[in-house]
């Protein structure tokens, strides 16, 4: 198990390898919609991972792109279609970034980088990790974007109304998408000195 945990560090295809920051940015003003997201990608990645690895000596090499982008449109859209039938209102704040996970870097990544070049149980976990690997840094920003820009988590108000009345403000640059870049570089310069040491 331990050679799977390198995206939740060593390897975290957002804060090391600079993978899928688009959605970091798109999603996680509330912690939500990036938990949802965060598991989108992570059964997306998971079993795209697992049937290009079941296939991976029958695909030829000229159109491995184009099946393996069938393989995660086929999920992409099962995630899609299932959240919008049983979490509707969590589709909705998602709207067009569930579809765009079908161009995510981090999946088109270990696809090429793994999946084709591994077994079938390997590949599943190593879509797995990487999928929370990607999340954990989506949580982490959303939980801090949410609870400084409008003193929610999850949508329930955590800061106390008693400070609002004593003059505490929520901060509007939190939930504007720069301060997700900014949190991400900051976690990614926080991981940087860790490693330097």
């Amino acid at each position: 198990m331990k050679k799977y945990l390198g995206p939740l560090s060593k390897d975290n295809p957002i804060l090391v390898q600079t993978l899928g920051v688009c959605s970091a940015l798109a999603v996680t003003a509330q912690l939500k919609p990036a938990v949802v997201m965060a598991l989108s990608v992570t059964v997306v990645c998971a079993f795209s991972n697992l049937i290009i690895s079941l296939i991976r000596n029958t695909i030829p090499p000229r159109i491995r792109i184009i099946v393996q982008l069938l393989i995660v449109s086929f999920w992409v859209v099962l995630v899609d279609l299932l959240l919008q039938a049983y979490f509707y209102e969590i589709s909705k704040l998602l709207s067009v970034f569930v579809g765009l996970i079908i161009t995510n870097c981090i999946i088109m990544g270990r696809l090429e980088a793994f999946a084709l070049s591994h077994k079938p149980w390997p590949s599943f976990m190593d879509g797995v990790m990487n999928g929370v690997g990607y999340g954990l840094v989506l949580v982490v920003v959303a939980f801090f974007r949410e609870l400084l820009g409008s003193g929610t988590l999850w949508n329930h108000q955590v800061i106390p109304k008693a400070l609002y009345q004593i003059g505490y403000l929520n901060n509007g640059l939190m939930i504007l998408p720069p301060m997700a870049l900014i949190l991400v570089g900051v976690m990614i310069w926080i991981r940087g000195s860790r490693v330097d040491r």
